[in-house]
């Protein structure tokens, strides 16, 4: 076991250096320093001066990749991909381009993220296997045809209209909880009500039929038949078993999910004004922030990777037939 986890984070290594060279090289392709610069000052027409100091101060001065200007190793160090980007990999996340510090914003911002990702990700989840159960459990009958055009109906709806929907109904005309905004302790739940039902019912749709394509493969297997031919009861085999040996595919989609509770979610954050990492990278976006943008999109790719390693880990938890090597 231990092994095979150092194995996959050796085979990590690799991922993580690309993601870092790619994100760097495309972000330096679309703006230069210079433009960089123009956008930070926030004015028609900067001098030349002025431009040269905002590199300085942020050390944007330098050789992009190699330093032909200095010696030995510092010429590999001493240019804006060493500083800015492998530091990553020890998590110094350095500053944004506005001179905030990223680490604090992230540490900050994590919790509104995960306050508003837990509930959806966990109420979610038994939503949409208990549906996925039901119209299994009546399949072939019109309950499960009416499951399954509710379902295509719900997942071919915009995120968007889920949300603005909500803010209209629930919060301008019920006035049952604030359109937007976030406040700390107990007073965030009335601002995460309804972000979180908005995040449950706009993934109804698509989950319940994944779960119910995988709960009615299962059910078609011998071994079900064998239970039935028992005498089980349908609901015995269903609960018991086929809930059972469906945990493997369930469990892919679910762990691989996690990162996303710490990522936070773009579209909700931005349009319920909940300050966390999700709406923290548009607005870096926007601003075209590239200290903020490269550590978002590497701490994405470590949270990943993190996923994959834990879904390979809990098959062993669900089905002794898996073993690590």
């Amino acid at each position: 076991m231990l092994a095979y986890i150092v194995r996959r984070i050796l085979y990590a290594l690799p991922i993580l250096i690309g993601v870092n060279l790619l994100t760097f090289w495309l972000f330096f392709i679309v703006n230069s320093p210079d433009e960089m610069a123009r956008m930070q000052l926030g004015q028609k027409r900067v001098t030349p001066e002025a431009i040269e100091k905002w590199k300085q101060e942020r050390g944007y001065d330098k050789a992009l990749f190699y330093n032909t200007q200095a010696e030995g190793g510092a010429a590999f160090t001493n240019t804006i991909f060493f500083e800015k980007s492998v530091r990553l990999f020890v998590f110094d996340f350095g500053s944004a381009d506005d001179g905030r510090d990223i680490g604090y914003d992230i540490r900050q911002r994590m919790m509104p993220s995960l306050a508003l990702a837990i509930p959806v990700f966990t109420v979610g989840l038994l939503v949409y296997i208990t549906f996925a159960l039901i119209i299994a459990f009546f399949r072939a009958t019109y309950v499960d045809y009416l499951g399954v055009v509710l379902a295509v109906a719900l997942m071919s709806i915009s995120t968007l209209f889920y949300i603005i929907g909500g803010q209209f109904v629930v919060s301008k005309l019920l006035h049952l909880v604030p359109i937007s905004g976030y406040d700390g302790g107990l007073a965030a739940i009335k601002f995460l009500v309804l972000p979180v039902l908005v995040g449950i019912i706009g993934g109804v749709g698509a989950s319940t039929r994944f779960y119910r394509t995988i709960f009615l493969e299962e059910m078609s297997k011998d071994y079900v038949r064998t239970a039935r031919a028992k005498g089980m009861a349908e609901r015995v085999v269903l609960f018991k078993h086929v809930l059972k040996n469906a945990m493997i595919p369930i469990l892919t989609g679910v762990v691989i999910a996690i990162p996303l509770l710490f990522m936070g979610s773009l579209i909700t954050e931005s349009f319920f004004g909940i300050p966390g990492l999700g709406s923290y990278t548009i607005d870096a976006i926007r601003a075209q922030d590239f200290g903020i943008v490269r550590s978002m999109v590497f701490l994405g790719s470590v949270l990943y990777i993190l996923g994959l390693l834990l879904t390979d880990l809990s098959y062993t938890l669900v089905d002794p037939r898996v073993r690590l090597s």
